[in-house]
């Protein structure tokens, strides 16, 4: 259950913290007094969507944190499967949004927005108010069928999409190889001539570098061998450094006697003019072997064409190049051998339709096994509701084709008068309908799914009176098994409350502030007062609110003692 919330610089509130209790919490308050954010302060810490304008003007940062006490073993264990280990036995969430970017955590652990909304979906679930309009869509009808026989379905799904994927890989390519079948010869007619001419070429990985080397070589040489042989005059000729550094060498030797420090560098000098030796000799034998070959220049220039127009044509290396003549040798044997290729890929789409249908079949069952049990309690919680003569069913038709989520189109009927015949909820349902439709699909997919933890904002759009009556009790049904947090404009609903907070909005100079505070019995009274009297209310008004209070508590005794009985049963 969800034991705390607090927020601080969102929106209105500057800071507020709420501990919320066991059964049914009821959130009331004037419009605009700011209920609203605290269902989207909640739905931040969860990790929806940021808005940067619910930062409060001029703070830095705001915060929401959520404190949760997780008791019961599956949801525990679960929350372990995802590395989320409760502190005794609490999991805190928290989101702190700054101006430029938000940070979520899990027990003081950084994690990221879709992370933290996996974890709620095992904690929490929230019913948004306009969220029951989802009901018009038949995708949506399936979808809570499915989660509903979540533990029949087991990995079926998965096993489903998997199937899917692979029938359809093998549909493309099936379709793709009767298209190919059409210019079958004259393709490979063109892929037996790309193959050869790659072929023909003899590749081998790296020769481009090389011969490209080499090319640069052979169209510099005049340059290379004219600056080489000045080189050799500068350096080894008549008047040249060689004989210039030898005259100063004999220079040096000639007084070397008379100063230690001339016959040092004396040696410096003829260890330079044996290094200068040196240079030229070689240099000489490099002018004398480098001869320009002008057969092997053109041979050179002639297998770089070759290289770089295959280069050209076929991916811009030498790999490239070799990968697609593997490709093309790939798919000349296809083409090759046409008939025995079809006659596999027909087999193969054999097998991969036999066992999408097998598998989709044995969902389809499921489903409509467990559809029926579904919409029987589905009924019996609209009677709860106050549909006394309603009819509500499922109905199952075939899709034209294989879908990813298997073959079953369906959708629920609903006939809420009398002789009338069922027809499909998002035709004939008004929003009133539809919310209260919602809301006994949640309380029995919560019963299913084991979630602490259920909130619902504004539930009684569109019902009034007697509905609103129905709407209440069942609402304090389900707190008997679950947490409940409900806003609430309706007297009936709030007169419900096992814990009632009021939501109000002051004004403090220039600076308008949200708090929120529990109410104790009398201010709860006053409260429900206010919600049936509006602006002015009279001492008839608070007879009533009391009234309403103590037929809220009779229906609470009956109640708790009806989940007793069943419970020990």
């Amino acid at each position: 259950m969800l034991v705390s919330l607090y927020v601080k610089n969102l929106a209105l509130i500057e800071e507020a913290e709420v501990s919320f209790g066991d059964g049914l919490n009821i959130l009331s308050g004037e419009t605009g007094a700011g209920k609203s954010i605290i269902i989207g302060s909640i739905n931040l810490a969860l990790g929806k969507k940021v808005h940067k304008e619910l930062l409060r003007e001029q703070a830095e940062y705001a915060l929401v944190e959520l404190t949760f006490r997780v008791e019961d073993e599956k949801q525990r264990r679960l929350l372990e499967e995802m590395d989320v280990f409760p502190e005794n036995d609490e999991v805190i969430m928290s989101r702190k949004i700054m101006p430029n970017r938000n940070v979520g955590k899990i027990n003081s652990e950084i994690v990221s927005a879709s992370f933290m909304k996996k974890v709620a979906s095992l904690l929490i679930d929230i019913h948004g108010q306009h969220e029951h309009q989802s009901l018009m869509y038949k995708s949506k009808h399936l979808e809570i069928l499915d989660v509903y026989a979540k533990a029949a379905l087991g990995d079926k799904k998965d096993q489903l999409r998997k199937c899917y994927q692979e029938y359809q890989e093998i549909s493309e390519e099936k379709g793709q190889a009767l298209q190919d079948g059409e210019g079958r010869e004259r393709e490979l007619s063109f892929l037996e001539y790309e193959i050869q001419e790659i072929s023909d070429a003899g590749l081998i990985l790296g020769e481009d570098e090389e011969l490209e080397a080499s090319y640069r070589k052979m169209a510099n040489s005049h340059k290379i061998m004219e600056s080489a042989g000045t080189a050799y005059e500068m350096t080894g000729a008549d008047a040249s450094a060689t004989e210039q550094i030898g005259r100063a060498l004999r220079e040096l030797q000639s007084v070397s006697g008379y100063d230690p420090r001339l016959e040092e560098l004396g040696g410096q000098l003829e260890e330079i003019d044996n290094l200068l030796n040196d240079f030229n000799r070689e240099l000489a034998g490099y002018l004398s072997d480098e001869e320009f070959d002008e057969e092997a220049f053109f041979e050179v220039e002639k297998r770089l064409d070759i290289i770089n127009r295959l280069k050209d044509k076929f991916g811009g290396s030498i790999e490239a190049v070799l990968e697609a003549k593997e490709e093309k040798e790939q798919r000349y044997h296809r083409l090759k051998d046409y008939e025995e290729y079809l006659g596999q890929l027909e087999k193969r789409h054999r097998e991969a339709e036999t066992r999408l249908l097998e598998v989709s079949n044995e969902i389809s069952s499921i489903r409509q096994e467990y559809a029926k049990k579904l919409t029987g309690e589905i009924k019996e919680a609209l009677v709860d509701l106050n549909f006394l003569d309603v009819e509500f069913t499922m109905q199952f038709q075939k899709t034209r084709d294989y879908t990813a989520n298997g073959i079953d189109d369906a959708e629920f009927l609903v006939s809420t008068n009398p002789g009338e015949p069922a027809k499909p909820l998002g035709k004939v349902a008004s929003g009133g309908e539809l919310s209260r439709i919602m809301l006994a699909i949640k309380t029995i997919l919560a019963e299913s799914d084991q979630i602490g933890t259920l909130i619902f904002d504004e539930i009684d759009a569109g019902i009034s009176g007697r509905t609103a009556q129905m709407v209440a009790e069942k609402m304090d049904v389900i707190g008997k098994c679950h947490q409940v947090i409900c806003i609430t404009h309706l007297p009936q609903i709030a007169a419900m409350a096992d814990h009632h907070f009021l939501i109000r909005k002051n004004v403090v100079g220039q600076a308008t502030f949200s708090n929120i505070e529990l109410l104790g019995g009398q201010d709860s009274i006053t409260e429900l007062g206010r919600m049936l009297g509006g602006v002015k209310i009279t001492d008839k008004v608070m007879e009533s609110a009391r009234e309403m209070k103590e037929l809220a508590n009779t229906v609470k005794q009956k109640n708790s003692s009806f989940s007793n009985k069943k419970s020990q049963t």
